[in-house]
């Protein structure tokens, strides 16, 4: 427990004691005055004396009170970092998600988006054959909202790379993985969280293997802390899309961002539907940060010491038919 005003609890209390001090030997005189007089009356004085030490006590927690009392508990709240990356390849203009897997996403991006509080500072990825900043991480949820808005679909994808540019915009500097593959050292990131709105198509970062690269990229994440929840946007059974004059086919690869949420040790979110991608607000619980927080014990003291010298008077008017 602190106090913002410790002399003024030194200040009280040492009244309080006065107070006491002078009720005991005032209570001694009045014994030994009437044991004097050959008069016990030891029950009815205790009686009598209760009202007064009612009152002491209420004038001791008000002291107490007015010198600020606080103590400190854990308050846990949403807060730190998140980057919304959202794939914007050419698979995502399929439409087994109405309208369109992008336009789908970016709907329920944008409505994850207005459900988080101020505390939590909000980015946009955008990634197609490698992932490209939209807006770094504020607080100003706005600007989030609007880049979201902007993206259009188009080229190849690369899941590793989004992963990396989404490290990159939580830690402001460029993360990579290293020539052998491994992952770097970019700290621990534990308030930091990834949400990748993806149909899970990966055609790699740079001529090597997918999965590879995916999957260590997905390493450096774990490394650091940084959970990444995939949002699965599209159907298992697929459709084609046009993709610059040639029909491909496109389904939902959920192994592949299974295999990233788990690593992270994320939640694979699955949206097969317009309706389930609007319910993706809801259903991503972002990791609690605990802090702790003053809590002011006046308001309670007073109230206490208040009851006390109530039943101080009330004791003191019944025994003596006096309020002192």
């Amino acid at each position: 427990m602190t106090f913002a005003n410790p002399i003024l609890l030194v200040v009280g209390l040492a009244v309080a004691a006065a107070l006491a001090c002078a009720a005991v030997a005032a209570t001694r005189r009045r014994a030994r005055a009437l044991a004097s007089a050959g008069v016990a009356t030891a029950d009815g004085r205790r009686a009598r004396l209760a009202g007064v030490w009612f009152t002491i006590a209420g004038i001791a927690v008000l002291a107490v009170a007015t010198a600020g009392p606080a103590v400190t508990v854990p308050v846990s709240h949403a807060s730190g970092t998140v980057i919304i990356a959202i794939d914007v390849s050419g698979s995502m203009a399929a439409t087994d998600v109405a309208p369109s897997r992008l336009t789908a996403a970016k709907k329920a991006a944008q409505a994850f988006i207005s459900a988080q509080p101020p505390s939590v500072n909000i980015g946009v990825v955008a990634f197609e054959q490698g992932g490209l900043e939209a807006a770094i991480p504020t607080a100003d949820h706005a600007t989030a909202l609007t880049a979201i808005g902007r993206l259009s679909a188009g080229g190849g994808t690369s899941l590793g790379s989004a992963i990396l540019a989404a490290l990159s915009a939580i830690t402001h500097r460029a993360v990579s993985l290293a020539p052998d593959g491994s992952a770097p050292s970019i700290g621990f990131w534990p308030s930091a969280t990834i949400v990748l709105f993806s149909d899970g198509g990966d055609s790699g970062a740079s001529g090597g293997s997918a999965s590879a690269d995916t999957s260590d990229a997905a390493a450096v994440a774990e490394k650091a802390g940084v959970h990444v929840d995939t949002v699965g946007v599209g159907t298992v059974a697929g459709t084609t899309v046009d993709v610059e004059g040639y029909h491909l086919f496109t389904g939902l690869d959920e192994a592949t961002l299974k295999s990233i949420s788990q690593t992270t040790g994320g939640t694979y979110h699955p949206a097969s539907n317009a309706s389930q991608l609007d319910g993706i607000a809801s259903s991503i619980d972002l990791r609690l940060t605990v802090t702790k927080q003053p809590l002011p014990l006046a308001g309670a003291l007073i109230a206490f010491a208040l009851a006390l010298l109530a039943a101080g008077a009330v004791l003191t008017v019944a025994r003596t038919g006096r309020v002192v």
